[in-house]
Order: C-alpha cells, then structure tokens, then sequence
C-alpha cells in the first residue's frame, strides 16, 4: 500500500511503537515542538484530547477575578510570608501550552519566581519577570514569551511543554491575575517530557519571520484573479478540482488605506485622596495673570484639584470631561493676576479633590504675557529636579502612548477602508459546500481598519493594503474561492489563491468560520462559536468591538463548554486577558503570533461618537480545543454582561459532519434501582445537594441531586461501544472540598490517579472528565471501574461517552 504524504510522515516520526501504540500516538495530532513545525496537520482532529485552563475566575462567577487573589492559589507550600502559590496541577499525560499573568500594571515582580515542575523534574524554576523578559533564553525567548511591553499589559510563556505523567505550576506569592491552558492525553503514546535544554531555535526563527509558517507543498499553483466588484456582486477568485489542499489567500485592496493618528509617548504620575503635587515653573513679570495647561489621560473621569499659586488657593481644575482611552486631552487653568503679576517665579501646587480614580499629570506648560515660558515634564527626572517637583500619596508611575485627533481627510480615508473591510466578504467551499463566509478585514484579523497584523495564520500589510493567510484547508474533490460585495461601493483590487493537488486521508476536518455580527443581548454572553452533532476543534478568534469609552465591556470573562458538560472547561478573567493582556491593553495595540490587540480606535479617530473601538485576536493552535459532539464558546460583553455594545467576530475551526462520542450508560448515585443495575459498591451516606455549577453569573445552570461522599473503595459497571477509541468518564460530584483524589483501575488495569485539584464552597456542583486510553476499552462492552479514595470522594453520577 501506498502512504499518503501525512501518514508516510507519521509512520517515519513513530516507527518505534507498535501499530495501536502508533495509532494512539498519531490520534492526538503533533506534541511539542512539532505542533509549530508540521502545522500542515492542522486540520486534523484528535481523539483522546481535551483542552483545559486553570484560572484566576471568580467561583461565584462575578468579577473579582485576581483584584485580591482570593480564588489565584489552588493550594498554597513552602515557608514565605503568604505561601507558595500553586496554580496548576494534573496527574497523567499532557502538554502545558499557553501560561499568562498580570498584576501591577503588567510588572509581575512581585509574583516573584515561578516553578514549572513535570513528571517530577523541575523544568522552570526562575523570577517570572526575568522568564518573561527573555533572560532565560532559547527556548524562552520572544515570540514564545513576552512582557508587558510586548503584550500590552500582560505577560505570556507560550512555550509547548509536554509531560507523560505529571504537571504542578507554583508562583513564590500569590499572582492575583492568571490562566494555565493546557491538554490532557488519555495515554503516553508518542509524548517526551519536555526539556528546556532543547532550544527550538528553528522554530523560534521560523515565526520571527512571518511569512506562511506550513512545510513547503510541493506541485504547490497559484491562480490570480483581478478584483472589480460592483455593490451587490461576487466573482470566483480560485477553483481547484480533485483532492488537495488551499494553502495561502492574499487580497490586495488598494482603496482601503492604512491612516495612523499622531500619536506620542509620555511619562507620568497620579496621586489620589490626600495627594498633592508641586513644582516651581518660571513666569513673565509683565504677565496679566497665567494659563496654565495640563496633559491628561482622560479615561479617568472627573478629576478635581484645588491649584494654590505661592501657598494661597488661586484657582480649581475643573471636572474633567470623561474622554476616550487611548487619547490625549488638555486641561486649561487660568490663575489670575493678584496671584502671578510682577512675579518672574512661582510655585504651583494641586491638591486632590475628588475624582473617579486619582488625578493624573504628564505635562505641564505654562503661558504667560503671551507667550511660552516653562514646560514641566513629569516623569522625567531630570525635568523634575529642575522644577523642584514634588507629589503626595503617588498611585502611579508610568508611561502612556497615546494618538491626538485625526483632520476630516484622514477620517473619510478611515471610513472608506471600514467600509471595504466590513463590507467585502470571503467565500470558501469545499467539497460542494461553503464553510467559509466572513468579511475580510475580520478574517485576516484587523476588522475596524488597514492596520498592520502579523499573527502566526495571517498577515495584513498595511502599507500595500494587501492581506494574506496560510491556514491549510484541505478537501477531497475540489474548493472555490469567491469574494462578494456586501458594501456601497465598488471594490477593486487583486487576488492571489495557492493550493496543491495532495491526497487526502485520516480524520481531518474542513476548515470553516462562523462569523456574527450585533448588538450584545443584556444578560447572556456573545457566542463565538456554537456547534452541536460535529467533531471539530476551535483554533481562534478574531473580534472587533464597540462600546463605551470606559472600555469596561472589556470586563467580560470568556467561557467554553464542551461535548454538553455543564462545567466550563475554559473560565477566564476578563476580555483583554483573554487576548493575553492586561488593564484594558494599556500599552495599547501590538501583534504577536499569537495574539494582538490591532486596533483602538476613539471618535476622534474612526470609532463612532461617544463610542470605543477594539480590535483583537487570538490564535489557539496548541491550545486547541478539541470536541468530539459540541462545542459552545463564548464571551461576556463587560462585568456580568451588562455593557451594551456592538459585536462582529469571526471564529476559526476545523470540523467534520458527523459526531465523534456517543453516550452509552450513566449511573445515578443514591439511586438504589440504578446502583443494582450498574453493580455499584460503595459506601457514604446518600445525601441531597442543591447547588449551581460554575459559569454564568445570571443564568446559573442549577441542580438538586443525590450524592454519596466516601473515603471507601468504590466499584461499578457502565456499557461501552465494542467500537470505541476510548472512553471519557465524566463525574457529576460536590466539589465544596478541594483537591479530591482517587487511585483508578479500570477492567483490572492500573491507570493515572484521577486527581482533581478545584474546589468551590458557593457553586459546588463539578463536572470533571476522566480519560480511559483506547486500549483499555477498545473491543469491550462493558468497563469496571474501581475507585479508590485518597481523600474525601463525592459523585452523584458517573457517565460513560464511548469515542469513535
């Protein structure tokens, strides 16, 4: 027999195992660092794998998500002041892949080291600053880690670490804001621990350059196709027939321009109740009184302060006017004469009143007898000595970028390209069906302007206008590519569609979007991807936002849903932290490979009055959430969904037709009928819990169940498909009691420990899944299962989902 391409591949990579040691192996895709150099396998959908995040989410589902570190420890060791902080823990095979933190504005000094233990080795043990900063190196280095000044706000470590038998994540403090994202293995078929020795410098080189990250194909064609689309038209840019694969889309649309404001860095400070700041500026003697000009961040709103001239009150800030985040404003003071005239210098103090937040300062400049007689520039330390500066009660230090106002030019060039972009869409089918229907400009990952992209699957180019991307997306008798005018004008441009004739063979899925566009619904979250009776896995998002200009529907906190489990398996902390930043993307936009923030955008320059633009994306390709049946995965729009705005996102995903898991026997605790049915033993006195699972805050999925509680050995029988390539049981327990802990022996076979780490006193029901390898369970009806307690154990049911 003749090996396609892709498993002649995977035949040379796993020639040591066994034929099912092999297949195991194949199933769950690349491991390591092999995710990033055969990302052709993409397409392919796992079996045996599940995608997981620990988190810093508040278990009552509000939003105290890290502000005080209440729910950031799993369990706390060792001997410093408050604890080691563990953050992450798991027994069995896996793979540690997308790790992020915030605190302090993005500094995570005071985190202090992180340690990174798997299957028992200390792997990382390093100031999590230091690891972030790159100083570690190679395989720690940037785009695999990255800052705060790299990631707006938040800190990353990307970097893929396997493990085969186990994984704990510790910080020396608690770290207040954190996710782990990682996958669990139902086996160790074809995984090495991870070893930071390894330096991976291909694979760093490759995604510094940017570019199509694929191997090469060979045979690969190009078809070019020119653009001229009248509103209300579609053309057919590509067409290919027999198997193969799409390998590479570029549009170049020269009409949608790229326009950046002014923009200009600053350094500051703030101070709050109680504070005050003061400096000696040099003034005209001739002077009928002096303005005096202050440079504000104006997202905090209604900052008040009494201005003494010399020691005496002259004057009062006005209430400053709520303005855009991400742009500069001016506040104007003018001290009267009685307090300046005659006077070459004086001295000027601001003493707190109220405001939203603290009264912040960047610079200062003075103006008297008409003319510019001192500037201030606060932060610098040079600048400050000079003027004698002093403040009281700092809450802040810091340096801002932020844009000035664009002229009515650059907003109509603004305006036009939001129009192509949002209006233009991509059409892809496979096979005879369309999976692909999305506006370009959210396609390629930029939906609000021509602004520069350079994530890891797609690119835009600004300057040329010209977008591209590289997912692979392979079909089994032909693909068409179209593009269909949806805006008010016409659209020209120029078309470019790479593919390659390939066989095509394994469990591989159609790439697809599902794209949305609306205004959020008070109380219920947007969806970014909705799929039931499909195999699948969610690669990405890309997101555009509009809201108002305190940005708070940035509060929202993303949720994902797997295969009907009532338990999130993905809880975040907020929008920006989802996108792997921090404190509203205070660095403002950036693009990483695997995330960005492309676009902020204020009335000022082409968002909607009274309005705040956003822009972000996030590639999750190792972190990759496999579903064999469904998938619900979606995002609060601010603190509880209560933030009117306007959505449009657009989700990347591969995905078959059919269901890959079927549930075949479930057993209900307490219930004697069921119990005998299932030859259950057990002990713990049935008991009836009336409680929520964890996600939405509103609409809280609740349930009245009986349950046991034991520390006694527990024994049952659940039916399987003969044909299955594996099973996942999935526990319905209390979970009021962390960390519960319980030896496995499935049809007489010792298995990993199934250890579950999680514990929530408010909402304490918990649906946790345990992963029976394919070989335990392939060509059997029927499993008995022995659980042996190491701590208190408590189910109300246990579920039997047959894979296949």
């Amino acid at each position: 027999m003749r090996l396609s391409p892709l498993l002649l591949t995977a035949a040379l990579v796993l020639g040591g195992l066994s034929a099912p040691a092999q297949a195991q192996a194949s199933a769950k895709g690349p491991v390591g660092w092999d995710v990033y150099r055969r990302l052709d396998r993409l397409p392919e959908l796992p079996v045996g794998v599940q995608t997981k995040q620990f988190s810093s989410f508040d278990r009552t589902g509000d939003n105290n998500d890290g502000f005080e570190g209440t729910y950031s420890c799993l369990s706390t060791t060792g001997s410093t002041d408050d604890g080691g902080c563990v953050i992450a823990e798991h027994t069995g095979a896996g793979e540690v892949q997308a790790i992020w933190f915030t605190r302090d504005g993005g500094d995570v000094t005071r985190t202090g080291k992180i340690t990174i233990e798997l299957d028992g080795k200390k792997v990382v043990e390093a100031s999590l600053q230091d690891l972030v900063d790159g100083k570690l190196g190679a395989p720690f280095a940037y785009p695999f880690v990255g800052n705060a000044d790299q990631s707006s706000g938040g800190v990353y470590i990307e970097v893929p670490m396997p493990f085969t038998r186990s994984m704990r994540i510790t910080t020396e403090h608690n770290p207040l804001f954190h996710h782990v994202g990682y996958r669990t293995f139902a086996d160790a078929e074809g995984v090495s621990t991870f070893d930071p020795a390894d330096k991976a410098q291909d694979v760093i080189d490759r995604l510094k350059a940017g570019g199509d990250p694929k191997p090469a194909v060979p045979g690969a064609r190009s078809q070019d196709a020119a653009i001229r689309l009248a509103p209300g038209q579609s053309v057919r840019i590509a067409r290919t027939q027999g198997a193969g694969q799409l390998s590479a889309i570029k549009l170049r649309l020269p009409q949608a321009e790229q326009v950046l404001p002014r923009a200009e860095a600053d350094e500051g400070r703030a101070f709050g109740a109680n504070g005050s700041s003061e400096f000696t500026v040099k003034i005209d003697p001739a002077n009928d009184g002096v303005r005096l000009t202050r440079r504000i961040d104006p997202a905090i709103g209604r900052q008040v302060a009494k201005v003494l001239v010399d020691g005496q009150e002259a004057a009062q800030w006005p209430p400053s006017k709520l303005g855009a985040a991400g742009m500069w404003a001016d506040e104007v003071v003018d001290l009267p004469a009685s307090a300046t005239k005659g006077k070459s210098q004086i001295t000027i103090k601001n003493v707190f009143v109220s405001s939203d937040l603290d009264y912040n300062e960047f610079t200062y400049w003075v103006d008297s007898a008409g003319k510019r007689t001192d500037t201030v520039d606060v932060g610098d330390a040079a600048d400050e000595a000079a003027h004698n500066y002093k403040i009281v009660a700092q809450t802040w230090q810091g340096e801002r970028t932020f844009a000035f106002p664009m002229d009515q030019a650059q907003l109509a060039k603004i305006r036009t390209a939001q129009e192509i972009l949002q209006g233009l869409r991509l059409r892809v089918g496979f096979d005879g069906r369309r999976t692909v229907d999305s506006p370009v400009g959210e396609f390629f990952g930029s939906g609000h302007a021509m602004l520069p992209v350079k994530s890891l699957m797609y690119d835009v180019d600004a300057k040329t206008s010209t977008l591209s991307a590289w997912w692979p997306m392979p079909y089994r008798t032909g693909a068409t590519v179209e593009l269909f005018n949806d805006s008010g004008r016409t659209i020209e441009g120029q078309a470019t569609v790479t593919s390659a004739n390939r066989p095509v063979s394994g469990n591989v899925g159609y790439f697809r979007t599902q794209s949305r566009v609306g205004g959020t619904t008070p109380g219920t979250s947007w969806p970014f991807l909705r799929v039931t009776g499909a195999q699948g896995k969610f690669v990405g998002i890309s997101h555009t936002m509009r809201g108002p200009t305190t940005r708070n529907y940035l509060e929202g906190d993303e949720r994902v849903y797997v295969d009907g489990s009532r338990t999130p398996q993905i809880h975040g902390t907020g929008t920006e932290d989802f996108y792997q930043a921090g404190w509203y993307f205070n660095r403002e936009t950036f693009s990483t490979p695997f995330h960005g923030n492309t676009a902020h955008l204020a009335p000022a320059t082409g968002c909607p009055a009274d309005d705040d633009c956003t822009g972000a994306y996030r590639l999750m390709i190792g972190d990759a959430v496999p579903f064999a049946d469904s998938l619900t995965f979606d995002i609060e729009h601010g603190w509880t969904n209560d933030v009117e705005g306007v959505y449009s996102s657009t989700a990347y995903w591969y995905g078959s037709d059919r269901s890959a898991t079927a549930r075949t026997d479930s057993l209900t605790v307490g219930d004697q009928a069921s119990e005998r049915q299932h030859g259950y033993t057990g002990q713990g006195e049935i008991t009836t819990l009336d409680s929520a699972f964890e996600g939405d805050f509103r609409n809280p999925v609740t349930l009245k169940a009986t349950q046991r509680v034991t520390e006694a050995p527990v024994t049952f029988k659940l039916a399987i498909d003969r044909n299955n390539q594996g099973v996942e049981l999935r526990r319905t327990g209390d979970q009021s009691v962390a960390g519960q802990h319980a030896e496995v022996t499935v049809n007489g076979r010792k298995l990993a420990d199934w250890v579950q780490p999680l514990g929530n006193r408010t909402r304490r029901w918990l649906e946790d899944v345990y992963q029976i390898p394919a070989d335990v369970t392939r060509g059997q009806r029927e499993i008995t299962v022995q659980l042996t307690p190491k701590t208190s154990w408590s189910a109300a049911s246990y579920t039997a989902w047959s894979l296949r």
